[in-house]
């Protein structure tokens, strides 16, 4: 069955040329103008994910984000040009699932879709809970428990913590998670990962995550 996209994007030729070459990889695509257009699609049609430029008129993209969130976990990208909507966009990271920054490749935003939606069946296909130690993982509902307290984490570190705890005792390499969680090819002057795992370690104190120099990260495989 085609994956079915919705692009709301206000510029009629990006909107356009993003709209073509989705349909040209087979994905059947819903386009829109306007955020109000946007939700209008969303209310109506079955999707399986989202792309959604920041600024748009009618409904703003961050609020519209807002709107989305509010009714479903469906993957969203977001679209950024600007560096104040990438501050924005980084700030609304835990309900987003990615984001690209414009000018881009449409091969390259096909990759990304690919990814996430990788992603979103590889964790329908893990439902349920995964344990370590005094912390539990619900894959159902995305939340992360210690010792039976939520733990407040943005959507990256949850997926880093279930790839690591996923595949405890091993170690996982930067490219590793960079395919699995971003969709696309490891940087090594790229330190997003190591600012994420910096705040998961302030986040989850209990459990040591080692660095395993030039190669990536790992725990232990019992608490």
């Amino acid at each position: 069955m085609q994956k079915r996209i919705l692009v709301v994007e206000d510029d009629e030729m990006t909107n356009k040329v993003i709209t073509n070459f989705l349909a040209e990889q087979n994905f059947t695509v819903f386009s829109a103008l306007d955020g109000q257009a946007g939700w209008d699609i969303f209310q109506k049609e079955t999707l399986d994910l989202i792309i959604l430029d920041i600024m748009l008129p009618k409904i703003d993209g961050l609020a519209l984000l807002a709107q989305f969130r509010e009714v479903s976990q469906i993957p969203i990208i977001m679209l950024t040009a600007l560096d104040d909507e990438y501050t924005q966009v980084v700030s609304y990271s835990n309900l987003i699932d990615d984001y690209v920054t414009k000018p881009f490749s449409p091969t390259i935003l096909v990759k990304r879709v690919e990814a996430v939606l990788r992603r979103n069946v590889q964790e329908e296909e893990n439902s349920g809970k995964i344990k370590y130690g005094e912390l539990t993982i619900d894959l159902d509902a995305c939340t992360v428990e210690n010792q039976s307290e939520a733990v407040n984490l943005t959507k990256k570190e949850y997926d880093i913590v279930t790839q690591l705890i996923s595949r405890k005792g091993k170690v996982v390499t930067r490219e590793q998670l960079m395919d699995q969680i971003w969709g696309y090819d490891y940087n090594p002057s790229d330190r997003i990962i190591d600012t994420h795992i910096k705040n998961i370690r302030k986040k989850l104190p209990s459990i040591e995550i080692r660095t395993v120099k030039g190669t990536g990260y790992a725990i232990e495989a019992e608490l």
